[in-house]
């Protein structure tokens, strides 16, 4: 007899049903990445406004990278305890307040403080709406769907980019910026409501009644032939509450394993470290290199816009190429692509080139590595060992644009710091390659060591 997480992932993808909590799930997705992206804009125009120095600029993504990264810790351990609904919704509201908040700020560092807070909301979504979009994938397309997801961060930081661009004729423009996407995101908090309760979450907290009245719900709204199916019950143990229970996550997951952990979690910081340092400094190197504010919102518009194709290409090759060797390829070359730009960036339509070459590079490896991220833990770890990976790679990368700005770039210059991170990227991807598993075609609570049946065309 099958189990209800077996008839969950068999089921036939419709767009009406898991297709409803893809796209409700990749809006939050859109808010995260929206609100990266603005770091980059409202650098120069805040430090402007207060005065600043680099260094200063740099805590302007700092602050809000950190916030993410707690909120990363805190909403993945939550999730794995309360529900993925309970904390789908919260996080976007908590986001919408403070950033409200952070529109209206007096100071400089009450400014920091806001977007600190405002990042603790939004660190929560990348983890908890991740696990529940792949626990209402069916594992026939888990890979493209998952990778699909990722389409949402590009169209983001396009969106930001446009936006951000239209409004820089306005009095207060930075102010102008951070309220745009308050009231998106207070409308999608209230879509969130209706999103059912992940049954693979419930069945693994023993909730078997809750369970069957989704799983059945999804076979009928799939046109799925109903059969038997078991809703395995949990052994009960001693339950830990905050920081307790984050410490108890992070002791589990590299209890599960350790060459996994350490390998996702390399990855992950090396990867995002570049990104981040790229995402946040780029309208300033570009204004560095004599553009004004609009041609340096665009180039970087540009970078994110061409990364929509990337996703695209992505989530075609998932399922072919398989999760390891798409990593493992396009991101040490998105960071060669950096280093072009830097010795190339005086030089016409070069630079502009190279910014897009990244741009669609990196988009072909960071959302293989959300999906792979996603499969190589159990269901019980899934948020939680995601939310630990992301707020680790948060934790490094939210001081990339403090030491970017004071130190790496004044110090060894743009081409060096990119070549610098570019080993870095090298290490990460040659220990991934000996210490973690292809996921492609594997069932989602599988043995992280076992070898999948399905290996062919179509597996995911």
């Amino acid at each position: 007899m099958k189990s209800g997480d077996q008839i969950v992932q068999d089921l036939p993808w419709k767009w009406g049903v898991q297709g409803k909590v893809f796209l409700i799930g990749g809006l939050g997705y859109l808010f995260d990445a929206y609100d990266i992206a603005l770091n980059g804009f409202l650098m120069p125009l805040v430090g402007t406004e207060f005065d600043l120095t680099l260094a200063e600029r740099g805590l302007v993504a700092t602050a809000n990278l950190v916030g993410m990264a707690v909120g990363a810790i805190a909403w993945g351990s939550v999730a794995d305890r309360i529900g993925r609904k309970k904390a789908f919704s919260v996080t976007l509201l908590i986001f919408a307040v403070f950033s409200v908040l952070g529109a209206a700020s007096p100071a400089y560092w009450v400014f920091l403080l806001l977007r600190f807070l405002a990042g603790i909301g939004l660190g929560g979504c990348i983890p908890v709406d991740y696990a529940l979009v792949s626990e209402f994938s069916p594992r026939k397309y888990r890979g493209r769907i998952l990778t699909a997801l990722d389409l949402w961060w590009p169209v983001g930081i396009t969106l930001c980019g446009l936006v951000s661009t239209a409004m820089l004729p306005l009095d207060g423009n930075w102010r102008w910026m951070l309220l745009t996407m308050t009231l998106p995101a207070l409308l999608l908090f209230w879509v969130r409501r209706g999103v059912p309760e992940s049954p693979v979450y419930l069945s693994e907290k023993g909730r078997e009644a809750e369970a069957r009245a989704v799983i059945d719900d999804l076979v009928a709204r799939t046109g799925a032939v109903p059969e038997p199916y078991g809703v395995a019950r949990p052994d009960e143990g001693p339950r830990t509450r905050g920081l307790a229970a984050a410490v108890e996550q992070l002791r589990l997951i590299w209890g599960f394993s350790p060459r996994i952990t350490s390998a996702l979690w390399l990855a992950f910081a090396a990867i995002m470290l570049v990104y981040y340092a790229a995402l946040s400094w780029m309208p300033t190197i570009l204004k560095a290199e004599g553009h004004g504010d609009a041609a340096a919102f665009t180039g970087t518009t540009l970078m994110s816009a061409v990364g929509i194709l990337g996703v695209i290409v992505s989530t075609a090759l998932v399922d072919v190429v398989g999760r390891k060797w798409l990593i493992g390829v396009t991101a040490p070359l998105a960071t060669f692509a950096l280093v072009a730009f830097a010795l190339v960036r005086d030089g016409g339509t070069a630079p502009l080139v190279a910014i897009a070459v990244f741009g669609f590079l990196i988009q072909l490896a960071i959302p293989v590595l959300y999906a792979y991220a996603s499969e190589l833990y159990p269901t019980a770890l899934r948020a939680s060992g995601f939310g630990w990976a992301s707020s680790v790679s948060r934790s490094l990368t939210g001081f990339a644009p403090l030491l970017f700005g004071s130190v790496l770039w004044p110090l060894l210059g743009l081409p060096w710091t990119f070549g610098v991170l570019a080993v870095v990227v090298l290490v990460a991807m040659g220990w991934m390659a000996v210490a973690a598993p292809e996921t492609k075609g594997r069932a989602l609570d599988a043995d992280p060591v076992a070898v999948p049946r399905t290996a062919g065309r179509g597996a995911g």
